[in-house]
């Protein structure tokens, strides 16, 4: 099973979204297919094929958000000392481009609510440093092919 690791703040955000995705948004959608179906030939009708196309992003991120809910482990992650895991802040060096970046390991859902980059596990970089030892040099491909080369300097549990 794929965990999904969440703070209780974004588990209870998302768990608010999914309620009103499935309730007031849900039926307002209804009720504007309903109308524009009155309006006749549904060939030409522009209101009921954009109400339509919002009924399946709204049912897309319904299922996504019930799964996130149903795989959601709230809390601190257990870690061992001196190692990389989600829900840790990460600190790593970019020796090549003499460069540094601040991320946390965990999901995108916390990415709109904090000040800092929110890397997931699933991604290049999360998964050149999830599991590796502070002080460790790795290397990752980014979507375009090119292999970065990083020190992992620090990760510190996210407190919020």
């Amino acid at each position: 099973m794929n965990e999904t690791w969440l703070t209780q703040e974004a588990f209870d955000r998302l768990k608010g979204e999914l309620e009103d995705r499935m309730g007031h948004i849900r039926e307002e959608i209804k009720n504007r297919i309903a109308a524009a179906r009155e309006e006749g030939d549904l060939k030409e009708n522009g209101g009921y094929h954009a109400a339509r196309e919002e009924q399946g992003k709204n049912e897309a991120r319904v299922r996504q958000l019930a799964k996130m809910i149903e795989t959601a482990v709230i809390g601190v992650p257990e870690v061992e000392e001196g190692f990389v895991s989600q829900g840790m802040v990460v600190t790593v060096s970019f020796p090549d481009l003499d460069d540094t970046e601040t991320f946390l390991l965990g999901s995108r859902e916390e990415d709109a609510h904090i000040s800092i980059d929110v890397y997931s596990p699933t991604s290049p970089l999360g998964a050149a440093v999830l599991g590796k030892e502070i002080g460790t040099e790795t290397n990752y491909e980014t979507p375009s092919g090119k292999t970065i080369r990083i020190e992992i300097l620090a990760a510190e549990i996210y407190r919020g």
